[in-house]
């Protein structure tokens, strides 16, 4: 696989209280199936599509007990100088970069708009084996209350170029690496409860949307948004069993014309 250029989404992973609980429930909506649990590290249980590695999931470590939620990564070159960056423009360094056997480097960090999100210098685990196709990562949006600061920060950490939806109702941005668009941005609107921090909203592929949804509220998880068509695929926004938030998406269902966009950095 070649090199994924530095501030590429490249992974993501999640604690839950209940792995098998998870594992039930990730393996039905999104057709997952899951590797054995490796004890050396945290009972780290990697899940794959049609066999490519997906995601991960893993019970919280001590201390760290609370509502589960997704982690994006980001791949870097060299960890410990993103986390000098990140520091350096107004971000919180959550956990210091920490070597994890010859797989690669770790560090987690949260942005000046509250967002936590990791950072991955790969080793032999370069990250994603798939992506785009069922059951595969497929998108991730950061939803902020503080858009001014969260684009400033990801920009001078990874730079990004970043783009502009040309909508006074919505005040949505991507960022760009090359000609590649990465990672979009959302403001959080007064429909957020005030109690819902900023966080990067990781979107799944599905063959169907509406199938997915259906397969998760019967499960015990959430509809938040949706299922709604877009010029990128039909979507929806849901809640887990344990509190996580995570999206799903059916690229092949994409109707309307994309937003007109302006260059903003």
């Amino acid at each position: 696989m070649a090199v994924r250029p530095e501030g590429t989404p490249c992974w993501a992973d999640a604690m839950f209280g209940d792995i098998e609980g998870a594992k039930r429930f990730y393996g039905e909506v999104l057709g997952w199936t899951f590797g054995e649990t490796s004890s050396e590290y945290g009972n780290y249980t990697q899940a794959y599509a049609d066999g490519k590695a997906a995601a991960a999931v893993v019970p919280p470590m001590p201390g760290q007990d609370g509502q589960s939620q997704w982690c994006l990564y980001f791949a870097s070159r060299d960890a410990a100088a993103t986390a000098a960056r990140i520091r350096d423009n107004g971000g919180e360094v959550l956990m210091e970069p920490m070597r994890v056997g010859d797989f690669g480097t770790m560090c987690l960090a949260r942005e000046p708009g509250g967002a936590v999100f990791g950072v991955w210098q790969p080793g032999v685990h370069e990250g994603f084996e798939a992506t785009a196709v069922p059951g595969a990562y497929g998108w991730a949006e950061v939803f902020t209350r503080a858009p001014e600061r969260t684009d400033a920060f990801f920009t001078a950490v990874f730079s990004y170029r970043a783009q502009q939806m040309e909508d006074d109702a919505v005040d949505f941005r991507l960022f760009n690496l090359g000609d590649d668009t990465v990672l979009g941005r959302m403001r959080m609107t007064d429909d957020f409860p005030p109690e819902v921090p900023s966080y990067i909203n990781v979107y799944f592929v599905v063959p169907d949307c509406d199938d997915a949804v259906a397969k998760a509220t019967k499960l015990g998880g959430v509809l938040r948004f949706g299922p709604m068509d877009s010029p990128y695929g039909r979507f929806a926004a849901l809640g887990d069993p344990q509190g996580a938030q995570f999206s799903v998406i059916d690229v092949t269902r994409a109707e309307g014309e994309p937003p007109r966009l302006k260059d903003v950095s």
